[in-house]
């Protein structure tokens, strides 16, 4: 099933993306995936999406992308999402330099992550 991720440069994300991708399953959402954090470090972190309206569910799915492969796709709102090392108890806010921004996340296809609560949602 081919889903289009479309990230506006606005406030959250660093740059603006327009892709088409083909989904290998049912989209999961997700609360943390195993990442590079800013520092470039390979670690635990908390992950939401982020719109327009502010904090929404991300999501993380198997599926084909052109350049790549088999990837992990992590995607969020409108404005991608917003990731934090594990640990931090910080409320998600743009203005936080702890936490940052990536307009969705193209992971190995056996990356590590953790589904939320709210795992079965459709795109």
């Amino acid at each position: 099933m081919l889903f289009e991720v479309e990230v506006l440069p606005d406030g959250n994300s660093p740059m603006e993306l327009n892709r088409v991708f083909d989904l290998l399953d049912d989209p999961r959402a997700v609360a943390r995936i195993f990442t590079a954090d800013l520092t470039g470090e390979d670690r635990w972190c908390d992950v939401t999406g982020w719109s327009d309206q502010g904090q929404c569910p991300a999501y993380a799915v198997r599926a084909e992308d052109s350049g790549e492969g088999v990837i992990l796709l992590v995607y969020g709102g409108n404005e991608g999402i917003r990731l934090k090392p594990v640990g931090l108890l910080d409320e998600w806010a743009l203005d936080n330099a702890s936490q940052w921004g990536e307009p969705c996340l193209m992971l190995a296809a056996d990356a590590e992550y953790e589904e939320s609560p709210q795992s079965h949602r459709g795109r």
